[in-house]
This record gives C-alpha cells, structure tokens and sequence, in this order.
C-alpha cells in the first residue's frame, strides 16, 4: 500500500484550496458577462485590428458583430474575445437554401472557428412578423443549426435571433408580460426550437425607449437605476428598476407561451448621449455604469433572482452615417478611441 507524502495538516489544507478553486469557478462559468456590440456604420472609426485590440485593452470579453465582416474575424483570431455574429437581414431568405446556409456557415463561422470562440449565432435582428422577411426567420435558423451540428459544434456554437420588445402585446405589470397575438405565431415556433436546441432568445431590451415614450407614468430614476426604493409591487416581486421590468416581461411571456426555462440573453442595451432632452452625457453614463454594475453583482431579476444576465451594450462607437439624432450617439467609446464615461467592463 502507498503512504502518502502529505500531513493531514497539508491534506486538509489542499482540500481547502480545491474546495475555493471549485467555488471560484462555479462563480466565473455563472457571473453576468458584459459584452459590447460593435457596428461599424461610420466613416470615421478606427480599422477592425485596432477594434479588438481596444476590446482587450478594456477586458471587453464579448462582442457583438452585425455582419461577417471578414477583417473583425480575422482580427478576431486567438483574442478569446467571444463572439455573437449576426446573419444580416438581407441574407435570411438566401439561408432558406439548406446548401447556401451551409457555404455560408463554412466561409464565416467553420473557417475561423478554431480561433475565433463564436458564442451565438443570431439569425436576425429584430424582425417583425409584419416584415417580409419574417417567413425566412426560423427556416434560415434550422439550417445554420444543422451546418453548425454537421460540424458537431452545436454544444458550442448557439444559434439564435434578436427580438426587441414591440413583440409584447402587454409588459405592465411585468407578470402580465406576454407576445401580442400578431407576434405570438411568428415567435412561438422559435422559440420551441430554441427551447429542443438548448439556446437562448436574443433580446435587445431599452428602458431609455421605454421612458421616453411614457414619461407621464415612468420616472427616470427608474430606468437610470437611481429610485431609492420599490417603485413597482407586482404581486411578490419588487421592482426598483426598469431593465429587470422589461426582462421579467419576457421571462413572464415565455411562461405563457410554453418555454418557463428559457434563458434570454440581452443582446443590446443602452442609452444616448445626445438628440434628445433624456439623451444627456450624464444620463448615459449613469445608465452604463449600473447596468455594468447590475449585471456583474450577479442578482439577477425578482423574477429570476441569482441568474446571471450575459448583456451586450449598445455600442462601442458612435456611427455618424446612421440616422441624424439619438441613433448617432450610443457609443461608449468615441470613433477617436477615448471612453466617454469612465466605465470599468472587466
């Protein structure tokens, strides 16, 4: 028999260290990550090799692409930085076409995946069920999963779509959440799918949209996370902020369309910093700093409390070619690189 070379001092002492290290990875694999989503609608930001370099320079371990722009994925190569890649909406109904979905698999996402840690893999974003595209929507899903599980990368790789909150017929109370009839026979399919497959619903939540658009009824300390107490008694459920709200919403429409269990992954949320009298440089970077601070502190929702919320900000840059006003100014990084508001990601 072989004696061991340890005291029962060091015994327990490298069962202490093991017993932490297990807690501390526990703690990692469920912590809400921050992520940051990169579009590229300007004439005026830095090249994609600078981009990630900025990601890493700020521990942004997440990003948001909304087209395979080839010059990000290679940039993107052994950064570690992990990645949500968007299926933009002019190639859904291309994606329809099983062998076209399989090229573009191979091309965008195959011949990078041994470098570039795709997360998700986002078919869509915020398509409507009025939209004419909204027909392409799951059929373009299911082949990109079948091209992702033929490469049997689909533990690793999600494949998903991004809904904003005009799917909800009814948010208020959060309890009441629910998709609206109109919405109801274009998501509800989707989100069987996502449920077999083991993915999560994208979704871009926005309480500034939210307050701007009912400031008689909404204060802003509430959607800033600043209320000093309770400002919304649902049932059981305490609501002091807005963005939990809106998710629990979604989380409370889930339920009611048959997927309790259904993870969602806030795929984008901001604030601007100018174009309107709530888009102020102060306001914005109050937003970011408690939603980084939210997510992180890991207390989930009231209605899923202790759940990490994986969030993706809205965005890295102001993009001067969008649309005059609000949508020029989400950026938490101007195009010269320098933050605007001190934010701490890692």
């Amino acid at each position: 028999m072989a004696v061991s070379s340890y005291s029962a001092s060091e015994k327990l002492s490298r069962a202490a260290m093991l017993l932490l290290f297990g807690l501390l990875m526990s703690h990692i694999q469920t912590s809400g990550a921050i992520g940051v989503c990169y579009g590229r609608n300007g004439n005026n930001l830095p090249p994609q090799a600078e981009v990630v370099t900025l990601y890493k320079d700020n521990n942004i371990g997440q990003m948001r692409i909304y087209d395979p722009d080839q010059a990000t994925l290679q940039a993107l190569r052994g950064s570690n930085i992990e990645l949500i890649l968007d299926v933009p909406k002019d190639k859904l109904q291309d994606l329809t076409d099983s062998a076209k979905a399989g090229d573009w698999v191979q091309t965008n996402v195959l011949a990078y995946s041994a470098d570039v840690k795709f997360r998700y893999i986002a078919v869509g974003n915020e398509i409507r069920p009025g939209d004419a595209e909204a027909q392409y929507v799951l059929p373009a899903m299911r082949n990109v999963y079948n091209a992702i599980a033929a490469a049997n990368l689909q533990g690793q790789i999600k494949v998903s779509t991004a809904i904003d909150t005009t799917l909800l017929g009814s948010s208020s109370p959060p309890s009441e959440g629910a998709f609206s009839s109109e919405a109801s026979s274009y998501i509800t399919p989707i989100i069987q799918f996502l449920a077999q497959n083991g993915a999560p619903l994208l979704a871009n939540v926005y309480p500034y949209f939210a307050y701007t658009g009912n400031t008689a009824q909404i204060s802003l300390a509430y959607a800033l996370f600043t209320a000093p107490g309770v400002v919304v008694q649902d049932g059981s459920y305490q609501y002091r902020n807005l963005f939990d709200a809106i998710t629990d919403a979604l989380y409370a429409a889930l339920e009611k369309a048959g997927a309790p269990n259904l993870e969602i992954v806030i795929s984008e949320s901001g604030w601007p910093s100018e174009g309107d009298p709530a888009a102020t440089v102060e306001n914005a970077g109050t937003y970011y700093r408690n939603l980084i601070n939210h997510v992180k502190g890991n207390t989930g929702t009231p209605r899923k409390p202790g759940k990490a919320i994986e969030t993706y900000l809205f965005a890295m840059f102001d993009e001067n070619l969008k649309a005059a006003g609000i949508e020029q100014h989400f950026g938490v990084f101007s195009p010269n690189k320098q933050q605007k508001y001190q934010l701490t990601f890692g």
